[in-house]
């Protein structure tokens, strides 16, 4: 019998809902066993790349034979379920349990809009400030571009309540879908970290080079610190840096790692002056 072209009945659709099992399952059993760490990688200087000017924690589980999995790999399948709100609020626990740890240390984790309001996140980031007053200060949270704006006016009110505690906001893979910058005006993102795309290969590629030029610049204009995401490369980073970007993430200068990086050297480039 020859297959259906009806998608609910293909092989491929049912080769994804199998996968989605799979990956749920995985999930929920490492949220049962707490087989839950953050990923630490370095944010470096532009100028000085030598040096961390924060880390991003990247949330991991663990699976059943202890493989570390890193988020891309489940966050599209639970994001909008219960177990999404419960990554989140993991996240936000470890990472103030990082900084309070760590008294010099600056951190951004990542939150979907969807727990803005839960009241188990809430509660996670009261216990933790009350530890150290300064840990506001030093915790970035960091939100999609593509989320927030789905939601910006349920996002603007969360961003200001949090801003008033000292916490600072990054807006995450800036670039990479249908921006709406008219929403700006109302979202007062402290970082704006511009997406992998527009780096790769910025010091060949032209067109990237006006994209990045063009993006640097809107984020200047809002007073928004900038990020650039993805940097693999020594000419990549010196592009970005000759044009003005304030920061550079990438393999160049440290993977994701789960032990803490802040205690060991920065593995990029350690450049000359500045």
């Amino acid at each position: 019998m020859p297959y259906s072209q009806n998608a609910s009945g293909s092989p491929l659709s049912a080769a994804i809902a199998q996968r989605d099992v799979h990956v749920l399952e995985m999930v929920r059993m490492a949220l049962r066993k707490k087989d839950v760490l953050l990923a630490y990688q370095p944010i470096v200087q532009a100028k000085n790349a030598g040096r961390a000017a924060f880390y991003e924690g990247l949330i991991r589980v663990l699976d059943e034979t202890g493989r570390i999995i890193p988020a891309k790999e489940f966050i599209e399948t639970i994001e909008a379920r219960e177990e999404g709100r419960m990554i989140d609020v993991l996240a936000v626990e470890l990472g103030l349990a990082s900084l309070a740890q760590s008294p010099s240390l600056r951190l951004s984790i990542n939150m979907s809009p969807r727990s803005i309001g839960n009241p188990q996140w809430e509660l996670a980031m009261e216990r933790g400030l009350l530890h150290d007053p300064t840990i506001a200060e030093r915790l970035i949270i960091e939100i999609t571009e593509s989320s927030a704006l789905l939601m910006p006016d349920v996002v603007a009110d969360f961003m200001t309540r949090m801003q008033r505690k000292g916490i600072s906001f990054a807006l995450d893979d800036f670039g990479a879908g249908y921006t709406a910058f008219r929403h700006f005006k109302d979202l007062y993102f402290d970082i704006v970290k511009i997406d992998t795309s527009f780096t790769q290969n910025i010091d060949v590629d032209t067109d990237n080079q006006v994209l990045m030029q063009a993006l640097v610049s809107i984020a200047q204009q809002f007073d928004m610190f900038t990020v650039a995401e993805g940097v693999e490369r020594p000419q990549e980073a010196d592009y970005l840096s000759e044009i003005g970007i304030d920061c550079l993430q990438g393999y160049l200068f440290g993977v994701p790692s789960v032990s803490k990086p802040w205690d060991l050297p920065i593995a990029g480039r350690q450049k000359s002056g500045g």
